[in-house]
């Protein structure tokens, strides 16, 4: 039976468990720890060394409660433990409330122990040549049979004491009669299944679980009135939880200086008598063994508030009290026929397999211990010697992470390898981006220049507008690069590429299980992006229900993840981008109106490159910079053909079009640099259309230049007559920069003061 189960989330690999196990009888595995219950003896002190209640014992209130409501007789048996427990009431009060919950009968496990004292005085009577080894403590019964099967010989072979008041209820009132035994020990749970003693007692409860059925039916046992206990008042039994209690019952008195009874109890004792006993180092007639500090008074189930001292106090207290009361009923005025408190015991040890010197040198090697020296035996695994740990990983046991000072030195030296990735990757961004994201120095990349410097230091939610591949993101990066969150997380992610219900997942996260695939929990880009910004690009695709999750986002700064029940805050700055009309899909009901005013608090448009064509060689240097590391070649410059057809193209694809036809052509070019002929065809079309300079003679070259200037002389005296001479509306209506309008009234030499007036 697996009745110590790991609850996985709430292990945290603290190795507690592993330190504490005094056989080690713990497995660990990638994410947790778990009982080895092959190799488990149910001392319980995982559970009780335990700080994340990680490791818990199986709860058998349920299965009681389902006993007490079937029709069978169900006697309930409080061990002999029990005035340490419950101090707070008397015995008789403690019966009733038994009674309350639905117990027939409520005996003493006492009883037990004094049915067992005739057949151990049988084994004391003829000593052989062994020592024999007590059986009370169903953990030292494990702990031989799983672990030191050479001493099974020595073991008497007699029932516990709760298996003895067990058989003899049974025995008693017909084999359908349920017995619940009620104890601080949980080996006791191990022990009803056992194969020898299995269908003695049905269910064993702790006195912790006991004292939640009745807080559960809010009986207060305080005010309960007195029940007399059922069966007789035992003798010297009530003495044996404690220290030397069995010796009382046997009355057994001994040499003080060569002794034949030894009792040991505790963890290191009991296994320092056990190790003793192997070896043959102990000659006595009987050694009584428990593993608990004090006896059965410190068993896992004990109550922690009083001393070991307090606790034997009011065992010795219970033995002396007179005003308990019992019903002398005849099931224990005599042995019932047939009944038997024999049982067998078999070997349960299984053998691990031993690694050579060598396997342990290599694994010993695997945690950075190449010498003696470098074996700390620093217990922080949980094995005393790195040796032992070695052993155990070979075994399947254990794993190397276990190794504290290899777990650390991995620490430093992942830490040194992501500074240095860090760093690298901020170089490398600097690079790619530099100091300003845009590049141009045109009218339009000014403005927006301008715009980013102003709500950068701010906290205010961007929509960022304009055609595909204008540098939305690269916009969004900049604004991210002057806001206060600069050190902290830009998270990014295209609305239109995830279905609905994964770009929910996407945003929010999910827990184990919310839908198929859904292995374990995920968190979402928002709580990733947490204390930074996110960037979400072409915002106008997503649907309706994700339009109305997000403005709850916006509005309440908190998510919930798909199919988790719990929001969470989060601090999140966010930018927005799309290409869509918006206004227009507010009113044709594709886009919420309330989002769309939660969006647009302050907005950008991004200008399409056709109106940039200013910046465009300026451009063209950046990405031939760029492009050059790319490819791995070495381009200095684009030849004037390629410039002026470029000039001539209405560039749908913006600036990403431009990019990629610099990159195509700087891989199809034979020198360092790119001619008209590396780029594509419609390009030599539309510069053939217009005219090649090559193609037009040198006269004809002149001419036309001096028609340009004449045209260009005319476009500028109309400019300065429709606005007055103001220069600066002029320069607007030819959409061009101010500087560049007055640089040209230079060169044609015109003076804004001559046309003042003139459109009056």
């Amino acid at each position: 039976m697996n009745l110590i189960r790991t609850i996985k989330d709430r292990c945290r690999k603290c190795y507690a468990c592993v330190r504490n196990c005094p056989v080690k009888a713990i497995k660990v595995k990638e994410h947790y720890a778990e009982v080895i219950h092959s190799r488990c003896i149910g001392c319980g002190k995982c559970i009780a060394v335990c700080t994340q209640n990680a490791k818990v014992i199986a709860d058998s209130s349920e299965e009681t409660r389902c006993l007490l409501q079937n029709e069978k007789k169900t006697i309930a048996v409080l061990g002999s433990s029990y005035p340490a427990f419950f101090q707070e009431t008397t015995p008789g009060q403690l019966v009733t409330g038994l009674k309350r919950l639905g117990f027939n009968e409520v005996h003493q496990g006492s009883s037990g122990v004094e049915l067992l004292a005739d057949s151990y005085r049988e084994q004391l009577e003829h000593p052989g040549d062994q020592p024999l080894i007590t059986t009370h403590c169903p953990t030292i019964v494990d702990l031989i049979e799983r672990h030191y099967p050479q001493l099974l010989r020595n073991l008497m072979p007699l029932v516990s004491p709760m298996i003895a008041v067990g058989r003899y209820l049974k025995a008693c009132h017909g084999p359908k009669t349920q017995v619940v035994y009620i104890s601080s020990c949980i080996a006791g749970k191990f022990e009803i299944f056992a194969e020898p003693v299995a269908g003695a007692v049905d269910v064993v409860l702790t006195y912790k679980e006991l004292s939640q059925m009745f807080q559960q039916q809010r009986l207060d046992l305080t005010r309960l009135g007195r029940t007399p206990f059922d069966g007789l008042r035992p003798g010297h039994g009530c003495l044996f939880p404690i220290s030397g209690g069995p010796f009382q019952v046997f009355n057994i008195q001994d040499d003080f200086f060569q002794p034949r009874y030894i009792s040991a109890e505790g963890e290191e004792n009991s296994l320092e008598i056990i190790r003793d006993l192997a070896a043959g180092r102990i000659q006595a007639h009987l050694v009584d063994i428990r593993f608990c500090n004090g006896g059965c008074i410190g068993g896992p189930g004990r109550n922690n508030r009083l001393t070991t001292f307090a606790k034997q106090t009011l065992i010795h207290k219970h033995f002396q009290r007179t005003d308990i009361s019992y019903k002398d009923q005849a099931c224990y005025s005599g042995t019932p026929a047939g009944l038997d408190f024999s049982r067998t015991f078999r070997n349960k040890y299984k053998r691990l397999d031993l690694p050579s010197g060598d396997s342990i040198r290599k694994i010993l090697q695997q945690t950075n211990k190449h010498t003696e020296q470098d074996e700390l035996d620093c217990g922080g695994c949980g094995y005393r010697t790195c040796r032992e740990h070695a052993i155990a990983v070979y075994q399947g046991l254990a794993d190397n992470n276990m190794c504290l000072p290899y777990s650390l030195k991995r620490l430093q030296d992942d830490q040194v390898l992501l500074t240095q990735k860090y760093e690298l990757a901020q170089h490398a961004l600097s690079q790619e981006f530099g100091e300003v994201t845009l590049i141009g120095k045109d009218q339009h990349t000014l403005e927006v220049l301008n715009l980013i410097h102003q709500v950068g230091p701010t906290l205010t939610t961007v929509l960022i507008r304009g055609e595909s591949g204008t540098g939305k993101e690269l916009t969004a990066r900049a604004i991210h690069r002057m806001s206060p969150r600069t050190d902290k997380p830009l998270v990014t992610l295209n609305c239109t590429t995830l279905t609905d219900s994964l770009l929910e997942s996407e945003l929010f996260g999910h827990q184990k299980g919310a839908f198929t695939g859904a292995l374990t929990d995920k968190k979402g880009l928002f709580e990733a992006a947490n204390g930074g910004t996110i960037f979400l690009d072409e915002i106008g695709d997503i649907t309706p229900k994700l339009q109305a999750e997000l403005l709850r986002v916006l509005d309440s700064g908190e998510i919930r993840p798909v199919g988790g029940n719990q929001n969470r805050k989060v601090d999140v700055r966010l930018i927005a981008a799309t290409n869509k009309n918006l206004e227009r899909g507010v009113e044709e009901g594709w886009f919420r109106e309330d989002l769309f005013y939660r969006l647009n608090v302050f907005a950008i448009t991004m200008p399409p490159l056709r109106s940039r064509l200013d910046s465009l060689e300026e451009l063209v240097e950046h990405f031939l910079r760029h492009t050059s590391k790319r490819v791995n070649k070495t381009i200095n410059s684009i030849d004037r053909r390629a410039i002026e057809a470029m000039r001539l193209y209405k560039w749908p694809g913006n600036i990403r079009e431009l990019q990629n036809i610099i990159e195509r052509a700087a891989v199809l070019t034979q020198d360092s640099s790119i001619h008209l002929e590396n780029l594509p065809v419609i390009f030599t079309e539309l510069l053939g259309h217009h005219g090649s300079p090559e193609d037009v003679d040198l006269s004809l070259r002149h001419s036309l230049e001096k028609q340009v200037v004449h045209i260009e002389k005319g476009l500028l005296k109309s400019y300065l007559e429709k606005t007055g001479g103001n220069v600066s509306e002029a320069a607007r209506l030819a959409q061009m920069p101010r500087r560049s309008f007055y640089r040209l009234l230079e060169r044609h030499g015109l003076k804004s003061s001559e046309f003042k007036n003139a459109s009056q």
